[in-house]
């Protein structure tokens, strides 16, 4: 075979390649990098692929790579994250060829489970009302700049990426089922209104960075603990399970809304 017609086998080769799906066509994969705490790593979910961060395949991130078409997933999402975890420990996954970003991070700088311990108490033996105005004191006051940090440097890494700010949903209906815990009516609605500042504050410093902010709590209604169909889990065991998302709460309750932002 002359010169000329190995380059033009080679050149043929070679587009064959792409057009049949070779090397060439699967390094253009969608990289998406899932960032975030335990509403964005699968706790409560109940298995998990990485038991340390609770990391599910039953999350929606997972469940959004494994739908979407040529898409690679660098799950670093972990339970118990804060803003400053994300960026000690999980913001370097982000780079300049990084597509898509999905993060849902602030309830724990909000120190929310501990809130949560507190209501779940007695009255007698508990300060709900103050602990839930100290933690709606923070996110007013401080969670912003926090947030400002983590958006900043997604921004900074990834400037042409699709990303997902993630909320958090309502957790209660307004009763308590549980028989180790005493929520009032009271306490649930000073909590859900707490999720509902949580919502104000993150979507308005997501959309200051030019993101897109998806709110979970309408697709809730209807599936708060408690519910016929709760997609939350409610007093659990392990306790850290408690007040999650179960894995219907990622398919149908997350995982819709981070499609409609991300493809």
């Amino acid at each position: 075979m002359s010169r000329t017609a190995r380059r033009a086998a080679l050149a043929l080769a070679t587009l064959l390649a792409v057009l049949i799906g070779g090397p060439a066509a699967a390094s253009a994969a969608d990289r998406y990098v899932a960032l975030g705490d335990s509403y964005s790593s699968g706790t409560g979910t109940r298995t998990y692929t990485n038991t340390a961060c609770q990391r599910s395949n039953s999350a929606y991130p997972a469940l959004l790579a494994a739908a979407r078409p040529n898409t690679s997933l660098t799950f670093v999402a972990c339970s118990g994250a804060t803003t400053a975890d994300v960026l000690a420990n999980q913001i370097s996954s982000v780079t300049s060829t990084t597509k898509l970003v999905s993060i849902s991070i602030g309830g724990n700088d909000a120190g929310f489970a501990d809130v949560l311990t507190e209501c779940a108490l007695p009255a007698w033996a508990s300060n709900c009302a103050a602990a839930v105005t100290t933690a709606q004191n923070y996110i007013r006051n401080t969670l912003p700049a926090k947030l400002n940090s983590v958006y900043a440097q997604i921004k900074s890494r990834a400037p042409s990426a699709k990303v997902a700010v993630l909320g958090y949903p309502r957790i209660f209906n307004g009763e308590d089922c549980n028989a180790a815990t005493f929520f009032s009516p009271a306490d649930e609605t000073s909590l859900n209104a707490t999720a509902d500042l949580m919502r104000t504050t993150i979507r308005g410093r997501a959309q200051a960075y030019g993101f897109s902010f998806g709110d979970v709590i309408p697709g809730f209604v209807g599936h708060a603990v408690c519910d016929t169909s709760a997609w939350l889990n409610g007093f659990s065991n392990p306790i850290g399970e408690s007040y999650h998302p179960n894995v219907t709460g990622h398919r149908s309750g997350y995982l819709p809304v981070a499609r409609a932002i991300l493809g």
